[in-house]
C-alpha cells in the first residue's frame, strides 16, 4: 500500500491534473482534499480532454473511488453542471462521495468576491470570482453552510435564517447592493440538495477503511504552495492551505498515514493573476514558453487569463518541497524547452544587496528582489516522443536533474506533452 499526496508545488497550473490522471489508475481512492471551482485540472486521455474544477481526476477509473474531501468548498450548481457534463460524454460518476463536511459556496459569497475587488482598486489580489475566499472566510467564522445541510429544506432554512440576515445588512448597509431571499435560496439549495444526494455521505469510514485496507491512495491538491494562506506571496494567495497540512486535514487523514509527497513543478514557471513573481520574464522568452495557439498554451483553465511565465525558481521550489516534506518530483512540459538553446534557473535571491536562501516574508521585499539565475545549455531536440529516460537528450536530462537537485527530491515522472502517454516515468510512487 501507498498513501501519495500529490502537491501542486509552484504558484498553480503546474499539470496536476495530468499526473493525478496517470497514477490514478493504479489507486483505489482519490480525495481531493481542498480549493473550490476555482482550481482547474486539464486531463487528456482515452476519452479524450477534460477540464475539470472539483470532480477528483481519478473519475475517469470505474473500479477507482472518488471523494470530494471536507476540506472543499463546493458550488453545487456548477459541481452538477461539471457531472452533467461527463455524463454526457459518457464517464460513469457512480464512484464519487461528496463529503457532507464540506462547506457550500452561496451567491452571496460570489458577489462579495466581486465587490471586494472593485473596493481594492488598484491594489486588487486578482482572485478567480468564484466567492472561494468568502466562503472559507464563512467556514472559519463559523457562519457557513455545509453540504449536508442541503439534503433537507427544514435544515436548510434553520441554518440559513441567521446567515442571510446578517449578510443582507451587510449588502445593504456597506455594499449598497441588492439582498437575498431567503424563500428562493433554500429552494434553489435544497434542489441542489436533492440532485446531489447519492453522492453526499459521512467519508471519514470511507476514507478510513481504504487505510485499513491498505490499499492505494491519491490525495489531489488543487492551486500550488506558493499561494498557501500562510506561506504564500501573502496577500495574493488563495484562502485555503494547498499543501500536506491541507491534504490530512481536508481528506480527514493522520500525517503519518502519508508514504511520499509527489511536489508537482513545471520546467519553467508561471502565475495567474497579481502578485510577486521574481523569475517572470517577458518579449520572446514569454512567448516562447506560452506556447500560444497550441491546446497546451499557458491559458488559465478556469478563468481564462493569460498566465504569466518566467524561468524555473528553484529558490521558491525549495522552499515549498522544504514545507511539505516532498521526496518525489514529477516535471511537466519539459518539451516546451525543446527549442531553446539556453535555458535559465533562477538560483538564488537578492534582497537590499543580501543574499537570501528563502522567500522574503512581505509582497513589497519581493519587488526589491534580484533573481540570480545559472544558465544551462538547451538541447534544441524534440522530447514529445520520447517514452524512456535514458533516451532524452543528455542536455534535458541533465536539466531536469539540476532542478532535482536544486529542489531536493528524486525524480519520478517527468512529462513531454499533454497525452495519457507522454509520460517518462523514472521512480514509480504507487
Amino acid at each position: 500500500m501507498a498513501v501519495v499526496a500529490v502537491v501542486g508545488a509552484q504558484w498553480g497550473d503546474e499539470g496536476k491534473g495530468h499526473i493525478i490522471d496517470i497514477l490514478a489508475a493504479r489507486a483505489a481512492t482519490v480525495v481531493r482534499y481542498g480549493g473550490g471551482n476555482n482550481a482547474g485540472h486539464t486531463v487528456v486521455n482515452r476519452h479524450g480532454t477534460f477540464k475539470l474544477n472539483l470532480v477528483p481526476a481519478g473519475i475517469f477509473e470505474p473500479n477507482t473511488m472518488n471523494i470530494v474531501g471536507n476540506g472543499t468548498v463546493v458550488n453545487p450548481k456548477h459541481f452538477i453542471g461539471e457531472l452533467d457534463g461527463l455524463i454526457a460524454r459518457g464517464i460513469v460518476v457512480e464512484n464519487l462521495r461528496i463529503s457532507d463536511r464540506a462547506h457550500v459556496v452561496m451567491p452571496y459569497h460570489v458577489e462579495q468576491d466581486r465587490l471586494d475587488e472593485l473596493l481594492r482598486g488598484d491594489a486588487k489580489i486578482g482572485t478567480t470570482g468564484r466567492g472561494i475566499g468568502p466562503a472559507y472566510a464563512d467556514k472559519t467564522a463559523r457562519s457557513g453552510v455545509r453540504v449536508g445541510d442541503l439534503r433537507d429544506a427544514v435544515v436548510l432554512r434553520r441554518v440559513l435564517t441567521p446567515i442571510v440576515a446578517t449578510k443582507n445588512k451587510l449588502f445593504a448597509d456597506f455594499y449598497n447592493a441588492p439582498t437575498y431571499d431567503l424563500d428562493t435560496l433554500v429552494a434553489e439549495y435544497a434542489a441542489y440538495g436533492q440532485r446531489l444526494a447519492p453522492y453526499i455521505g459521512d467519508i471519514y469510514g470511507v476514507v478510513q477503511a481504504a487505510l485499513a485496507a491498505k490499499t492505494p491512495m491519491l490525495l489531489e491538491g488543487a492551486q500550488g504552495v506558493m499561494l498557501d494562506i500562510d506561506h504564500g506571496t501573502y496577500p495574493f494567495v488563495t484562502s485555503s492551505m494547498p499543501g500536506i497540512a491541507g491534504a490530512c486535514q481536508g481528506a480527514g487523514i493522520a500525517p503519518r498515514a502519508l508514504d511520499h509527497v509527489m511536489g508537482v513543478y513545471k520546467a519553467f514557471t508561471s502565475r495567474v493573476g497579481s502578485g510577486p513573481f521574481p523569475s517572470e520574464v517577458e518579449g520572446a522568452t514569454a512567448e516562447a514558453l506560452r506556447q500560444m495557439g497550441k491546446p497546451w498554451a499557458e491559458v488559465g483553465t478556469t478563468t481564462g487569463r493569460l498566465r504569466r511565465v518566467g524561468w524555473f525558481d528553484a529558490v521558491a521550489s525549495r522552499y515549498a518541497a522544504q514545507l511539505n516534506g516532498i521526496d518525489r518530483l514529477a516535471l511537466t512540459k519539459l518539451d516546451v524547452l525543446d527549442e531553446l538553446s539556453e535555458i535559465k534557473i533562477c538560483v538564488g535571491y537578492r534582497l537590499d544587496g543580501q543574499l537570501i536562501d528563502h522567500p522574503p516574508t512581505y509582497a513589497d521585499e519581493y519587488d526589491r528582489v534580484e533573481p540570480i539565475y545559472e544558465t544551462l545549455p538547451g538541447w534544441l531536440a524534440p522530447t514529445d516522443g520520447v517514452r524512456r529516460w535514458q533516451d532524452l537528450p543528455v542536455n534535458a536530462r541533465a536539466y531536469v536533474e539540476r532542478v532535482a537537485q536544486l529542489v531536493g527530491a528524486e525524480v519520478s515522472m517527468v512529462s513531454i506533452g499533454p497525452g495519457h502517454d507522454q509520460i517518462i516515468e523514472v521512480l514509480p510512487v504507487l
